[in-house]
């Protein structure tokens, strides 16, 4: 008999309705290596925390709620950090695909790698992905590090990639004073996602203080104290710079293919 397939996930979500297309039931998988200063989870942080869970638990847990998904909703795994955990998501969305179900990952892009076992593993899991959340945190490699102490440059070899396959994907970009919001690198980044073919969408999405409790209780120093969300004067800038009006969504990828 076959092992279940197991991941260690945050929590689950039952009725999101920003994480992709429709109304999405959300799986917050546990674990992740970057450290976003304006990260509202990083008790998602730790690999090998949160609870167990097989695949099928998981899809039983979902399908509970697919009468309120509709024609575009369906499954949305975010985290965390997806991609660290490529075994369990590819046998969960390769289940849900069987079942009919639409498949979104929310992912930063970090761990990708054309290394093995990687990248055969990563190429298997499209096979069984619709479409990405694909997260952006800063244009240029030394902001990037500063502000996810990370570099960037597998986040965007990523992106190059995805755009060759031609896997629909929205870009969601996080807008952070003293650190993303110059409009030199709003530029570069929207420069970046124009040499891009399969980005059906763009998101500005303005940073906000509501997970700072988060950091506190777990004895953590918040480094944006002081740091106050961008105006929505410098959010509508943001809209403009990196052109939003221009990217229709999904449903329009999908009747070009």
């Amino acid at each position: 008999m076959t092992e279940p397939v197991k991941g260690r996930i945050h929590s689950t979500e039952n009725f999101g309705t920003v994480d992709g297309p429709g109304v999405r039931f959300i799986v917050f998988t546990q674990g992740c290596k970057m450290r976003c200063e304006f990260c509202h989870n990083p008790d998602t942080w730790k690999i090998g925390g949160g609870r167990e869970v097989t695949t099928d638990e998981v899809i039983e847990e979902a399908l509970k709620y697919r009468g309120y998904w509709g024609e575009e909703g369906g499954i949305t795994v975010s985290g965390g950090e997806p991609l660290l955990q490529l075994d369990f998501l590819t046998d969960l969305f390769k289940k849900a695909k069987a079942l009919g179900i639409h498949t979104t990952i929310d992912t930063c892009g970090r761990p990708f790698t054309y290394e093995e076992p990687f990248f055969s593993k990563f190429n298997e899991l499209m096979k069984y992905t619709d479409m990405l959340l694909f997260d952006i945190k800063h244009i240029d490699n030394e902001g990037h590090k500063k502000l996810t102490m990370n570099p960037n440059d597998s986040i965007l070899e990523m992106a190059k990639y995805l755009s060759e396959i031609n896997k629909p994907v929205w870009i969601r970009h996080v807008l952070v004073p003293q650190r993303t919001d110059y409009d030199e690198f709003l530029v570069r980044l929207d420069a970046f996602i124009k040499t891009l073919n399969n980005v059906d969408k763009v998101e500005v999405l303005p940073y906000h203080t509501m997970g700072i409790f988060k950091w506190e209780d777990l004895g953590l120093d918040y480094p944006l104290k002081g740091i106050e969300p961008p105006t929505s004067e410098r959010v509508e800038n943001a809209k403009k710079l990196l052109h939003v009006d221009d990217y229709q969504g999904y449903l329009t990828h999908q009747s070009k293919n």
